[in-house]
Parts: structure tokens; sequence; C-alpha cells
């Protein structure tokens, strides 16, 4: 049985974590934030009691290349580590720990889309399919070998809210799909093609301001791709207040409380007034 280790702080870790004896396998560590670390990042959870129930040695430490992660990494002999919803970057120390390698998951179809705030661009680009990879880590920023892809088709009406469903679940689909190879040592890997890379640069709640002089088509798309879980698209209305909007439409003719483009209205479904 291969050992597997596993580092996570988020509900979609825990998720894959669950996925992986769902899938026939054993983690044998799992190394966490300390409690009162990102107590307010989104999808926060605490793997207690999951370690608890399953008998796996839990580490909790500031930071993932800390001395006492990589001792941990080598004490237990871990082949594999698993890194799921995590903001810190290994270090080559780290990469080079377990037996095999360090695996993450990158939600778009590498090499498309290395970088960051993958969910927001897939639709700001109108992509016709986007997905999730299963990928080991290098030193460089999600360009590691290629374990396993899984694919999601886009729609006109994709907004972040469903696409973030849909590669959470995609996450736990791509570990139930590949533990049953990782435990017999049956993973075949392929390098990406750097020709056919994209970088994607992050992004910033500033940039989810609606640009009223532009494009109706444009405005209505920003809006679908930083709505919930993002901070939302906005604009100020003639009172001065931002009005962030979750939901909207376009419309070709201007109803009560439409926004006026050049090439169309769009009308609000939902939105807040923040003061």
């Amino acid at each position: 049985m291969k050992r597997i280790g596993f580092v996570t702080c988020v509900q979609l870790g825990l998720s894959c974590m669950e996925a992986i004896y769902d899938a026939g396998g054993e983690i044998t560590l799992a190394m966490t934030l300390t409690d009162e670390q990102a107590k307010h990042k989104s999808g926060r959870v605490y793997i207690d009691d999951f370690c608890a129930k399953h008998s796996v040695a839990l580490l909790k430490s500031t930071h993932v290349n800390n001395p006492e992660v990589i001792e941990a990494i080598n004490r237990y002999k871990i082949d594999w580590l698993f890194i799921i919803g995590w903001s810190q970057i290994a270090s080559k120390e780290l990469i080079n720990s377990p037996n095999e390698g360090v695996l993450g998951i990158h939600p778009t179809l590498l090499p498309q889309g290395r970088g960051r705030a993958a969910i927001p661009w897939a639709i700001l680009k109108g992509l016709d399919e986007t997905g999730v990879t299963l990928f080991k880590l290098d030193e460089g920023v999600d360009t590691g070998p290629i374990v396993e892809q899984i694919s999601i088709e886009m729609d006109r009406k994709m907004c972040a809210t469903r696409l973030y469903e849909k590669v959470n679940q995609a996450h736990v689909e791509l570990i139930k799909k590949v533990i049953p190879d990782l435990l017999r040592d049956n993973v075949e890997m392929l390098a990406q093609d750097d020709t056919l890379a994209s970088e994607w640069p992050g992004r910033s709640p500033e940039d989810g301001q609606i640009n009223l002089n532009g494009s109706v088509v444009d405005a209505e798309r920003l809006i679908r791709a930083v709505t919930h879980p993002y901070p939302g698209a906005f604009y100020y209305n003639n009172k001065g207040q931002k009005v962030i909007v979750w939901e909207a439409e376009i419309s070709n003719e201007c109803k009560s409380g439409d926004l006026e483009f050049n090439d169309g209205f769009l009308t609000i479904i939902k939105s807040d007034v923040s003061e």
C-alpha cells in the first residue's frame, strides 16, 4: 500500500481526502494550518475528526515548508503527497521530500491557464471547455507533468457559482479516478507542451468594476465571472453608492432600473448596495 500524505485546510481538500478512502486508499499523514490561522478563509475546515476517525497522523504547522513538515514526511516515509486548496507555495525541499512526488490539482486544462483566477478567466474568455488537471508539482508554476484531466463543458450562461461547483465535483472525481492506479504503481505522466501554454494573471476585487461606457455583452460576462463566491461586479450609481451586481441579463428594451450601454441594456436581477 502506498503511503499517502495530504495537505489542506479547506472543505474541498477534505472532500478529496474522503474520496481517497472511497477509492480504496488510505492516508498516513495529514498536515493543516494551526487552529488560529486563516479563520475567515473561504471554505476553512478543521480535519481533526476525520483524522481521528481514520487513525491518520495529524500535524498542524504555520507553513507547509516548515522543518517539522519535512521531518514528518520523511519519518512516515510518504510516497505521494497531495496538496489541495492551499495558498502557500511549496519549496524545492518539500517537493523532493516524498518518495515519489507531490501532486496538486489546477482548475484548468493545463497547459492552458497556468496561474491565478482560473474560474473567472474561463468565463471572461468565453471558453467552450475548461476542466481540472491533476499534475506532479515541480519548481515552476503549474508546469509539472500531467497525471490526469477531466473536462467541463461551458455554456453561454455559465456563472462562477455553477462553475465553482463543477470544478469542486471534478476534483473529487479526479481523485477517485486516479487513486487505484496510484496504488498499483500504474501512473503514466505526460509532460506539458510549453508551446501550447498560456498564463492567466491574478485578479483583484477592483477588476470587477463594470465599464458603463463599454459593451453590455462584456458587462454581463463580467457579472457572471465574478459572482459568488467571488466579490462581485460593481458600478457606482448617481448617488455615488457602490452597487454590487450578482446576476443580470441583457435586454433589447429599456426597463426601469436598467443600465444603458451603447449596444443594449442590462436588467439587474440581484444586487446589493454597499454603504
